[in-house]
């Protein structure tokens, strides 16, 4: 019997061990630590909000291998892939496991067939496929039974310049059927066009940054001469390099590293930046030295994915991280690294997300990267959700949750003591806006406490300053009869 029960036990034991070096093997094999910022912009480590999955080529689903792959988009049931060394955009069922369609060849209204030609833009709306069909110089609207709908090409219009090729990388359209296009060699923004294939302009072009040597420039070109105008180096803004559409906002980035104010946009109709009167970066707080390649990566964003949810979600070219803020620009989660295993990039070119997970195309690595979810991303989510809706109190143990899991996760402090603050719970939303860094509402938080300190011990603070007054008055009293008896 003795025998028996030290066999089992020794079987318990080993069980544990093995899931232990298991567990562990997963965790080693993951190609970057997940870090987030605290209150001081110092990268601490951080609990992941996402793991890489899996990843997908075109062998996994059916097809041949996927060659440079530029863009990727999930229309609800499929996504589509723009296959750019192919030339042709690759349809894929919602899990990644087979091919719904292949897009090669396509009939034009007069009856004659085309081909694509390294496309690098793709998007799926109203049952209209928009293809970025770069190296012939259009765009092309497709239905899905490969019929052109219409076909986009260089604008015969003054503001368009006609020096330059007409090179559409990105292409979007909105509720009305406008459609935006990101061209490869403009920088006075994306490229507009009506639903008929009208020019309408340009739309959301990028500022030139305020540098030393730009307000230098400005004032030496008052005084000089046109010819010498002519000869100097011209200040012009930096391109759009990825954009993406939520309800009545149009988002961009830009891989310029010099460029901060308007590294990632949201648009107006009127094409005016919301986020410009926010304090708000994006990107890596601070350079880190990348010991694989032995340099310092400036962020480079390359593309950018508006989550059903309104999750902002940008890819760093330069560093291969996914750096996921909430739709008031806070930094939730940062995941991905340039790194060989999965979880890692060569050469990211495109992001999407679909549901919770998020999908990240690599043009080097020819796959696709699936992102899931984990349990503490859920529970960051839901509390980010309540809270953003109105929903102070009830997030409180959300946040209570996330902090307990990850005391280093600086959104939480301020969660919290937000919703202390309108809970009432004015000196504890001191302590958390104190854990916090955040001093405007720790300020809010100690004005309320104070004022309902003073209205409760009013009664208490007039006595005590009553009797002080008369015990003053009366001292005052003694001490001039003793002067006067002296």
């Amino acid at each position: 019997m003795k025998s028996m029960l030290r066999k089992f036990l020794m079987l318990i034991f080993t069980f544990f061990v093995v899931g232990n070096i298991v567990n562990v093997s997963a965790v080693d094999a993951s190609p970057y630590i997940s870090y987030n910022y605290d209150c001081w912009g110092d990268a601490v480590p951080s609990q992941a909000g996402y793991i890489a999955n899996r990843t997908v080529s075109g062998d996994d689903i059916g097809v041949d291998s996927f060659s440079e792959p530029s863009d990727i988009f999930f229309d609800g049931d499929n996504f589509y892939v723009a296959d750019t060394g192919n030339n042709r955009i690759v349809s894929i069922d919602g899990r990644l496991e087979k091919v719904s369609a292949v897009y090669e060849k396509f009939e034009m209204q007069d009856g004659s067939f085309t081909t694509l030609n390294r496309p690098e833009g793709v998007f799926v709306s109203d049952d209209i496929i928009y293809i970025a069909d770069t190296q012939n110089s259009r765009i092309l609207l497709v239905s899905h039974d490969s019929e052109v709908l219409a076909e986009i090409t260089k604008p015969d219009s003054e503001i368009y310049d006609r020096n330059k090729t007409f090179l559409p990388k990105r292409v979007i359209a909105d509720k009305a059927g406008n459609i935006y296009a990101v061209l490869g060699n403009i920088t006075t923004g994306c490229a507009m066009f009506g639903k008929h294939g009208e020019f309408m302009g340009f739309y959301g072009a990028n500022r030139v940054e305020p540098t030393a040597e730009f307000v230098v420039n400005y004032f030496r070109n008052i005084f000089m001469s046109d010819k010498k105008k002519a000869r100097r180096k011209r200040q012009v803004p930096s391109a759009i390099t990825g954009f993406d559409i939520r309800g009545d906002f149009i988002f961009t980035c830009t891989a310029s590293s010099s460029v901060l104010s308007d590294m990632v946009k949201k648009l107006n109709s009127a094409g005016k930046n919301i986020f410009a009167e926010r304090n708000v970066s994006f990107g890596d707080y601070k350079l880190k030295y990348d010991t694989s390649h032995y340099k310092i990566p400036d962020s480079s964003i390359c593309d950018i994915d508006i989550s059903e949810s309104g999750n902002i979600n940008c890819l760093d070219f330069s560093t291969g991280h996914i750096f996921q803020y909430d739709e008031e620009c806070n930094l939730l989660f940062i995941m991905g690294t340039s790194a060989e295993q999965t979880g890692g990039f060569e050469s990211p070119s495109a992001i999407e997300s679909a549901g919770e997970n998020i999908y990240v195309l690599d043009s080097r690595k020819n796959n696709i990267t699936v992102f899931t979810l984990t349990s503490f991303g859920k529970t960051v989510h839901k509390a980010v959700e309540m809270y953003n809706t109105g929903y102070y109190a009830e997030s409180l143990d959300l946040w209570y949750e996330v902090l307990r899991r990850d005391g280093n996760y600086t959104y939480a402090y301020n969660g919290t003591a937000f919703a202390l603050l309108r809970k009432g719970d004015y000196k504890n939303s001191m302590k958390y806006a104190r854990l916090a860094g955040n001093s405007e509402l720790y300020n809010k938080a100690f004005e309320e406490y104070r004022s309902v300190f003073l209205k409760e011990n009013s009664a208490k603070i007039f006595f005590v300053l009553l009797t002080a007054g008369i015990t003053f008055t009366a001292l005052r009293k003694i001490k001039k009869r003793g002067e006067r008896r002296s």
